[in-house]
């Protein structure tokens, strides 16, 4: 079993690397990466320091962009302990929560999916501005995954395949509802800064549960074993 272990602010010769193929640059760092300490008292946008009493939960958000839903399964997989992590936050956004706008002062918000479309630039832009710590979850977040297997071709020849070759009805590229994609797929940290990096295809529901327990605990993520599927 290996581990993760946290570099504080590493140095971009210590920083481990990510590749993928040609198709994308070299990336961000591959570990799970944080500040010296992710219980911050000034973090972007103003937000407030991730605390937690019997008055103030702590505010925590999840975001499904260009992905499969497979970290928000996982995060499902932690079961009954849904119901200890239920009690000390206050879910204010995600696929489960009926919010149509991202709220402000959210204290964490776990994001999944690469940045894919003018949507997701759109909304990962306004997450990373009234989010305080930011958490890029699962393997399409962190390195763009599966969505970037796309940037090899040009965004026509793929609307074009996918809407109209395939098609067994008349159809054309749709212009409206649909959002616009971006020339590639990005991993999250390319477009925004990301707090907190955690790996996996999906990460287990363990290691999601260690790395939230961490952070409303307070406790410093230095390591904490890795769980991958696939």
């Amino acid at each position: 079993m290996s581990a993760v272990r946290v570099q504080s602010n590493p140095g971009p010769e210590s920083a481990p690397k990510i590749y993928l193929p040609d198709m994308l640059a070299e990336l961000g760092p591959a570990s799970v990466t944080s500040r010296p300490n992710m219980n911050l008292d000034r973090r972007p946008g103003g937000a407030r320091a991730v605390k937690e009493t019997a008055m103030d939960k702590v505010k925590v958000a999840t975001v499904w962009l260009d992905g499969c839903s497979g970290c928000h399964m996982s995060f499902l997989d932690m079961d009954e302990r849904l119901l200890d992590i239920a009690a000390r936050i206050e879910l204010v956004h995600g696929p489960l929560v009926d919010v149509k706008e991202f709220p402000e002062g959210v204290d964490v918000t776990l994001v999944e999916g690469a940045v894919s479309s003018e949507e997701d630039l759109h909304k990962i832009r306004i997450i990373r501005e009234r989010t305080g710590i930011l958490v890029a979850l699962g393997d399409c977040a962190v390195n763009s995954n599966v969505p970037a297997m796309r940037n090899q071709y040009r965004r026509v020849d793929i609307l074009q395949r996918a809407y109209v070759e395939t098609s067994t009805i008349p159809s054309c590229i749709p212009d409206q509802v649909v959002p616009p994609l971006l020339a590639r797929a990005v991993p999250v940290h390319q477009v925004v800064h990301v707090d907190l990096f955690v790996p996996g295809c999906p990460p287990h529901a363990d290691y999601i549960f260690e790395i939230v327990s961490a952070l409303l605990d307070g406790r410093p993520i230095e390591e904490i074993p890795v769980r991958n599927f696939g």
